[in-house]
C-alpha cells in the first residue's frame, strides 16, 4: 500500500496548507498572493506556502481576484471561510485582479 503524502492527506496537512485550500475553493478567488515583496508567507519544512501568514495572534490571507467577480464579496467569502479554520482574527487583501484563473 502507498503511503500518501502530508500535503495529499488531510488529517496530516499543515495548518497553513488546510486555509490555502479553502482560501482557493472560494469563487471568485485566482490565487494566493505574496505581496509586494513575497512577503506574505508561511514556512513550511523545505518551502514556502505564500499568501498565507498564518501566527498564533492572527491570519493574513493576500489574494488574487478573477475579474469580474465583486472583488469585496469574494474578499468577505475568503474571510468567512478561514475564520471557520481557525481561533485567530482573519485578514483579507486583495493584492490584484485577474482575467482568469492560475492553472493549479
Amino acid at each position: 500500500m502507498q503511503e500518501r503524502s502530508p500535503r495529499s492527506d488531510p488529517d496530516r496537512q499543515e495548518p497553513a496548507d488546510r486555509i490555502a485550500a479553502l482560501v482557493l475553493a472560494v469563487p471568485g478567488v485566482a490565487d494566493l498572493h505574496g505581496g509586494m515583496f513575497g512577503e506574505v508567507a508561511t514556512y513550511l519544512p523545505g518551502r514556502r506556502l505564500l499568501g498565507i501568514a498564518l501566527t498564533e495572534q492572527s491570519c493574513a490571507v493576500h489574494i488574487s481576484v478573477t475579474y469580474p467577480a465583486n472583488v469585496v464579496d469574494v474578499a468577505e467569502a475568503v474571510r468567512r471561510a478561514v475564520t471557520s479554520a481557525v481561533a485567530v482574527p482573519v485578514n483579507v487583501t486583495v493584492e490584484d485582479v485577474q482575467l482568469e484563473r492560475t492553472a493549479q
